[in-house]
C-alpha cells in the first residue's frame, strides 16, 4: 500500500551526521523516491550518502552564511519550513527535533512526525541553553524574548501533526507534557551489524559523541582526572577546547574517526561511559553491539536501553564523584559480551523498518477511513 503513495521527507538540516540523520537515512531507504526538504544542506559536512538524493533546501541556503552559520537565522526558520510546497503528497514524514514538524500540509495529506524530542532549547533544557550561550551579557539577555516567540510557534506547530512517533518512552512523556498529544514509541534504528566483539579488551574506558555542553563530558573528565585511569574520547564539537583544557594526560581525544576505527575503540574498551541524559542514546547501543557494557547516568533513554547487571550499570547522581565511585566498583569481567550483543541486536534497522512500516500502513488506512466517513 505504501509503495503507491507520494511521500515527502522533512528534516531540520543536513549539516552534520548525528543520530537524527541516521534515522533519516533509514527513512530514505524505506522511501527512496521521496524528496528530502531541509532548512540547509551542507554537502561537505553531511554524510556522503545524501549526494545522490533529491535534497530540497529552504531559502536559508541562499542567504549569506546560511549553510555554515544557519543558527544566525533561528527566527526565520519557522517561516522557512512553512514555505515548503507540499501540495500533492499523500504522506509527509518528518524527522524532527525542532522545526520540521511545523510544515503545512493539505487536508488529504497524512503527516506523521518521528520526534526525537520536543525542542530542547524551548522546553526541558531552555534555562541551561540560555546560560551556556557564549554571547555578550546584553545580547544574551535578549535571547529569551526570541525563544518565547518561537516557543509559541512550536506549540502551535505540534497541532499540525496528525500522528506522533516518539523515539523513546522518555520522549513520549515530554510529548504528553509539552504538546498534550499521544504518541507511539518506536526506537530508532542503530547500525549494529557493523560492530563486533573482541576476544580481549584493552585497559581504557571510552566515551564520545558530539562534544557539546549538555552531554556532560566535563563530568567524565573530572572523574578520570582523579582516578588517573586511561580514558579515550571520540568526536568533535564546540565544547572540545574547554574539555581539552581541563583534561589530564591520562585522557586522550581521538577526534572524528571512521567506522573501522570506531569499532576498534568500542570492542576493546573496558566499558562505555554515558554521563548525560539522552533522548535515546545511539552510542550506548553501538557499544553494546560491540559486546561492551555501559556505565550510564540513570535518566532518559538509558533507563530503557541499559539493563543493570546484564548490559551495564547505572549511577544515580549526575556528579563526577558518583561516576568515579561507580568506575572504582565496576567489574567488567562480570559481563558477557555475547549477552550484551544479543540485546543490542534487537535495536537494528530491520526491526525499525518492520515496526514503522506496520505503523504507517495502519495510520494510512485509518486516515483514509476518516477522510471518507
Amino acid at each position: 500500500m505504501l509503495s503507491n503513495l507520494r511521500v515527502a521527507l522533512i528534516h531540520e538540516h543536513l549539516a552534520q551526521d548525528g543520530g537524527a540523520e541516521r534515522v533519516l537515512l533509514e527513512l530514505s531507504k524505506m522511501f527512496p523516491a521521496a524528496p528530502i526538504y531541509t532548512l540547509v544542506y551542507n554537502r561537505q559536512r553531511a554524510n556522503p550518502a545524501w549526494r545522490d538524493r533529491n535534497i530540497r533546501p529552504s531559502f536559508l541556503q541562499r542567504l549569506p552564511g546560511g549553510v555554515r552559520y544557519y543558527q544566525w537565522y533561528l527566527n526565520w526558520m519557522p517561516t522557512a519550513v512553512e514555505r515548503y510546497d507540499l501540495a500533492g503528497y499523500d504522506l509527509v514524514l518528518s524527522s524532527a527535533s525542532s522545526f520540521a514538524k511545523g510544515v503545512i500540509t493539505e487536508p488529504k495529506t497524512l503527516h506523521v512526525c518521528y520526534l526525537h524530542s520536543p525542542t530542547r532549547y524551548l522546553w526541558n533544557d531552555t534555562h541551561r541553553y540560555v546560560n551556556e550561550l557564549r554571547y555578550p551579557g546584553f545580547l544574551r539577555s535578549l535571547i529569551p524574548f526570541s525563544l518565547t516567540r518561537i516557543r509559541m510557534w512550536d506549540r502551535l506547530a505540534a497541532d499540525r501533526v496528525d500522528q506522533f512517533i516518539a523515539n523513546s518512552k522518555e520522549v513520549q512523556r515530554r510529548i504528553t507534557k509539552y504538546y498534550q498529544r499521544s504518541s507511539t514509541v518506536i526506537y530508532p534504528p542503530v547500525d549494529v551489524g557493523r560492530f563486533t566483539p573482541a576476544a580481549h579488551t584493552g585497559n581504557y574506558y571510552l566515551t564520545g559523541g558530539r562534544l557539546v555542553p549538555y552531554k556532560r563530558f566535563d563530568l567524565t573528565i573530572r572523574a578520570f582526572n582523579r582516578l588517573g585511569i586511561p580514558l579515550k574520547i571520540f568526536g568533535a564539537g564546540p565544547a572540545e577546547a574547554d574539555l581539552r583544557a581541563i583534561a589530564k594526560p591520562n585522557i586522550e581525544f581521538v577526534g572524528r574517526i571512521g567506522d573501522e576505527a570506531m569499532n576498534e575503540l568500542y570492542r576493546h574498551c573496558l566499558a562505555f561511559l554515558n554521563p548525560q541524559e539522552e533522548d535515546f542514546g545511539i552510542t550506548v547501543i553501538e557499544a553494546m553491539a560491540a559486546g561492551r557494557p555501559v556505565i550510564a547516568y540513570a535518566a532518559g533513554g538509558a533507563l530503557e536501553t541499559v539493563v543493570p547487571g546484564k548490559t551495564g550499570v547505572l549511577f544515580e547522581d549526575q556528579e563526577w564523584e558518583a561516576l568515579a565511585d561507580t568506575v572504582i566498583r565496576f567489574k567488567p569481567e562480570q559481563f558477557s559480551a555475547s549477552t550484551i550483543r544479543d540485546w543490542a541486536m534487537t535495536f537494528g534497522p530491520e526491526r525499525f523498518h518492520k515496526q514503522l512500516g506496520d505503523y504507517l500502513e495502519l495510520a494510512w488506512k485509518n486516515h483514509q477511513t476518516r477522510l471518507h466517513s
